[in-house]
């Protein structure tokens, strides 16, 4: 197992970095969850831009600054982590709520304070309750409202979100 392999004993996880080979799982799972937090609180224009061929497009692109959660050899989550922004955090329905995003975030604060960042930030969408209380119980304030530019095909959308940031402290 690499260094860069992060396994619990007691989890039936591990988180690593991502593959060429999990750029599939990564995008079916960053598609439904997308879909579950975002539909009716984003622009619908911005709905037009999130098929799933989009998240295989995007997926692909951000390989390098993937973890994903592996439970026997299938992905069950993921993180992006782009300089000092947590930029995506997804979790499989199925393995939501068994640990698997808090042993994602604190991999994504772990690898943001690697690089010599003392804050980390993220941006929820302002109507994602559960997004929104995961990230407060994981020690995360919110610091109010902002726009996020989101990438779409034919340029940026303006959607309405929350800042939520964290101190990061020696480990």
């Amino acid at each position: 197992m690499s260094p860069d392999v992060q396994r619990s004993a007691a989890e039936p996880f591990y988180i690593r970095p991502s593959t060429d080979t999990d750029v599939d799982a990564i995008a079916r799972i960053w598609h439904v969850g997308w879909q579950d937090g975002h539909t009716g609180h984003v622009p619908p224009e911005l709905v037009r831009y999130r098929g799933l061929e989009q998240f295989h497009t995007r997926a692909r692109t951000r390989l390098a600054e993937t973890w994903v959660a592996d439970a026997d050899g299938r992905v069950v989550g993921f993180t992006v982590v782009k300089v000092d922004e947590v930029e995506q955090l997804y979790v499989d329905r199925a393995a939501r709520g068994t640990g698997v995003a808090a042993m994602l975030i604190h991999k994504a604060q772990a690898e943001i304070r690697a690089a010599g960042h003392r804050r980390a930030w993220l941006a929820v969408v302002a109507g994602n309750q559960r997004a929104r209380a995961f990230y407060v119980r994981q020690g995360w304030r919110d610091a109010g409202p902002m726009e996020y530019f989101a990438e779409t095909d034919v340029g940026v959308l303006a959607v309405p979100t929350h800042r939520y940031e964290i101190d990061l402290e020696s480990p």
